[in-house]
């Protein structure tokens, strides 16, 4: 049985640790440097973890510190005729240390992450993926969308 809990502000600089290694996964640049990013992430998760963002950890059994993470938000969004609350959730990042790898952390997170969403009426649920987590989220039911995704940066 893995032991999943609800992570709290304590965990906030642990979370941008892993939060380096999902976007070095990603984007297949090395790891992450260290930097600014992770001090204002750090200061956001004190401030926000609650009602409408959270996350769901695994604790290292080697080292203090966290092994895997999954971190969701519900965001407020103008209700449609195919959304009627207007409540959506998206995952933010799923990211497990390398040597804590192919365990089953990411899913357990993963599915308490789920249930919080599920438990505050969210129905909709959305994340991008990487290679690697493309499978286990297929197994957790996300499919691919009918409608690309673009992003607009501004150059100033």
């Amino acid at each position: 049985m893995i032991d999943v809990r609800q992570a709290g502000p304590d965990d906030a600089d642990e979370l941008m640790v892993l939060r380096g290694v999902m976007t070095s996964a990603l984007w297949g640049r090395g790891d992450a440097q260290p930097g600014e990013w992770m001090a204002t992430g750090a200061r956001l998760l004190r401030q926000r973890l609650g009602a409408e963002l959270a996350a769901f950890v695994v604790d290292r059994d080697d080292a203090p510190g966290l092994a895997a993470c999954a971190v969701g938000q519900i965001d407020q969004r103008l209700p449609g005729p195919g959304d009627p609350t207007g409540r959506r959730g998206y995952v933010y990042n799923v990211a497990t240390r390398p040597g804590h790898r192919r365990r089953g952390y990411s899913r357990a997170c993963m599915r308490a992450l789920l249930t919080w969403f599920e438990e505050a009426g969210v129905t909709t649920v959305d994340l991008r993926a990487s290679e690697q987590g493309e499978p286990l989220y297929r197994d957790l039911g996300f499919e691919p969308t009918s409608h690309p995704s673009l992003r607009r940066v501004s150059q100033r």
